[in-house]
């Protein structure tokens, strides 16, 4: 099911139960999430509400000049999509940056965080990476495939496969080719947030979380997310090896695996008496 505009933000939802917000990361849409989908229905009772931020995908602009702009663009997506309803939430990259901020600015209506190569300093040139590596490149798969395309999906490879390309191709691409380029470039001028939710925060963020991190992503690395556990006594953090970026096309099995015992933790810390 989709709804076309929830307060200007292009949404879709699938499912039915307990709301999960799914939040893709910058220069893409909520398509790069959609190979998650089958895994997450399969654990039933979970309501997955994909989200294109603005700017991205199904989601005009409007007059987002910035990350404090998207994060309240978002949140008000999001209280008009769930209500009062208790809710997790997921992002990716960029919007794990996002997913930390609603879960703070929410406070007890969510019932738990996860990130995916999770960005935890908005700053490129503070974040601690690893340098570029490539573990694997499987020959003959760029043939009779669009330079762009092929460019595209070796910026970030680590771990360079058929299948790898395929899923660019299939859930990447498309959020890339839809993007308000001149919209992303404002938005990147003010990539960060005034204050980082954890330390806007009074307390820990005490419910279940999950940090998934590539050991060879060299565009946010895991060390950042290492430095905030303390913040998250609740949480999990997941160090993968041959995952770059683009860890959901790369470590598939590992990725939906760890999101699914994150989602049972979920489940039983909201269950309990």
């Amino acid at each position: 099911m989709v709804a076309p505009s929830v307060g200007g933000v292009h949404i879709e939802t699938r499912g039915e139960g307990t709301p999960l917000i799914l939040i893709h990361g910058f220069g893409v849409d909520h398509r790069i999430l959609l190979p998650l989908d089958a895994a997450l229905a399969a654990r039933g009772g979970w309501r997955r509400i994909y989200v294109d931020l603005p700017g991205m995908g199904g989601s005009p602009i409007g007059d987002v000049a910035g990350s404090e702009d998207m994060a309240r663009a978002l949140a008000d997506a999001v209280r008009e999509a769930v209500g009062d309803e208790p809710f997790a939430v997921l992002g990716n990259s960029y919007g794990g940056m996002m997913a930390r901020r609603l879960a703070h600015d929410f406070g007890e209506q969510v019932l738990g965080l996860a990130t995916l190569a999770g960005v935890f300093i908005a700053t490129h040139s503070e974040r601690t990476a690893p340098p570029r590596t490539v573990l694997h490149e499987e020959p003959g798969i760029f043939d009779g495939v669009e330079p762009r395309v092929a460019q595209g999906y070796r910026e970030f490879a680590v771990w360079q496969s058929a299948a790898g390309l395929e899923n660019f191709v299939d859930t990447v691409q498309p959020g890339v080719d839809s993007v308000d380029q001149a919209g992303l470039e404002r938005i990147a001028g003010n990539y960060a947030f005034d204050v980082e939710p954890e330390d806007a925060a009074s307390a820990p963020f005490s419910k279940p979380a999950v940090f998934i991190t590539g050991r060879q992503d060299e565009v946010v690395g895991y060390v950042d997310a290492w430095r905030r556990l303390d913040h998250y006594p609740r949480a999990s953090l997941l160090v993968l090896d041959a995952a770059g970026h683009n860890i959901i096309g790369e470590q598939f099995g590992l990725v939906t695996a760890a999101v699914g015992e994150w989602l049972d933790r979920v489940r039983a810390h909201a269950l309990r008496p």
